[in-house]
């Protein structure tokens, strides 16, 4: 008997392959490392505000961010001084932080633009601290006018 599977290993045992339609599943709670990953969340201004865990702390591991995308929905953002993703390197640190000025309706900030700071010489792209979650929080005032950012995180999890 033969199977057509969508994920296989190419002859020779070189490559895993997933198939369009295909789908990998890491059983019983186990934690596939260096796999990039992405994530994608409309937080409300409120769960800015407050602050919102994109990626909470996992034991015996840590996240290191690839890449992020911010867009403002719903109108421009107002009265912040900028919406930060913030992770955990000896000490809280804004891995990006999206300027209020830039975050105006349907505009895709991306790091390193005008309006999307990121640490002085490549530190927002390396391993954070092993047990630590990643967090949206506004700085300043509360944000008002937007409904909400759409934010989209690219990262990896690492072995602490």
């Amino acid at each position: 008997m033969s199977y057509n599977t969508l994920v296989y290993t190419e002859q020779g045992g070189g490559r895993q392959v997933i198939a369009s339609g295909g789908m990998f599943d890491a059983q019983f709670g186990s934690i596939v490392t260096g796999l990039v990953l992405n994530l994608r969340t409309r937080a409300t201004a409120a769960e800015v505000n407050a602050g919102l865990t994109l990626l909470p702390a996992l034991a015996g591991y840590k996240y290191r961010l690839i890449d992020t995308t911010m867009i403002a929905i719903g109108g421009n953002a107002a009265t912040v001084t900028t919406v930060d993703i913030l992770g955990t390197q000896t000490s809280e640190v804004k891995l990006v932080a999206f300027a209020q000025a830039q975050l105006t309706r349907s505009t895709v900030l991306r790091p390193g633009i005008t309006g999307a700071a990121v640490l002085a010489d490549g530190a927002s792209f390396v391993a954070n601290d092993a047990n630590t979650a990643v967090r949206v929080l506004k700085t300043g005032s509360d944000m008002a006018t937007a409904t909400h950012v759409d934010i989209i995180l690219t990262y990896v999890i690492e072995a602490a």
